[in-house]
């Protein structure tokens, strides 16, 4: 059996979950997505929702079910889920959830370049990302606690968010504590380099043999 051509985008994924609800035009599509808070669990462009509600429709997985009016508004297309929009939207949660992805983070960029910066600048601005993750693990654990009435398996995305969150500020304070401790291996190389503006022979001699191995 071929493999069906996946969705291009995880706005495509929410409107096939949202849908997969009820018939709806885009701006309610929308308004939902919003409450729900899909902004916040995957990178969301809503002045593409349109076009990405087309390409749905385009590849058989969403059908026009009629249209609606509100008041003097222009009336709007409703849309419903297919059987095949129904099928590709199981698809892609199974390979959501089913097969680890490498992501890139920005923070991750950040730290592979961070000897650019002096050991004492380093440590002020992990401090100052430790205080404001510490600022949103409480907001965030107070607002899921207040979810109370609220079925467990409609909040694991936010608990999944809260334990990243937690193991993040973890790894910060733990280095952290090793910058400003003078623990962390290399620390004198990478202020000496900052003192100097030569870099160590130690550290010259290490790219040269990964810049040969490559």
């Amino acid at each position: 059996m071929p493999k069906r051509r996946k969705v291009s985008n995880l706005l495509g994924l929410a409107v096939l979950s949202t849908v997969s609800a009820r018939p709806m035009h885009p701006y309610e599509m929308a308004s939902l997505m919003r409450a729900r808070g899909k902004d916040r669990d995957m990178d969301v462009k809503w002045g593409s929702l349109y076009t990405v509600v087309r390409n749905l429709e385009k590849h058989g997985f969403l059908a026009v079910a009629g249209s609606a009016r509100e008041g003097a508004r222009p009336e709007r297309t409703v849309y419903r889920i297919t059987d095949a929009g129904l099928e590709e939207l199981a698809d892609w949660v199974r390979e959501l959830i089913g097969v680890p992805e490498r992501e890139h983070p920005r923070f991750k960029a950040g730290l592979s370049v961070m000897g650019a910066l002096g050991p004492d600048e380093a440590a002020e601005l992990l401090r100052r990302r430790l205080d404001a993750l510490d600022r949103e693990i409480a907001e965030d654990a107070a607002a899921l606690a207040a979810e109370d009435e609220v079925p467990r398996i409609f909040l694991l995305e936010a608990e999944y968010d809260l334990a990243v969150r937690r193991a993040e500020a973890g790894w910060v304070r733990g280095l952290l504590a090793e910058i400003t401790g003078g623990s962390l291996p290399g620390l004198d190389l990478w202020r000496a380099f900052h003192e100097t503006g030569r870099v160590p022979a130690e550290v010259a001699e290490l790219a040269e043999r990964g810049a040969t191995e490559n």
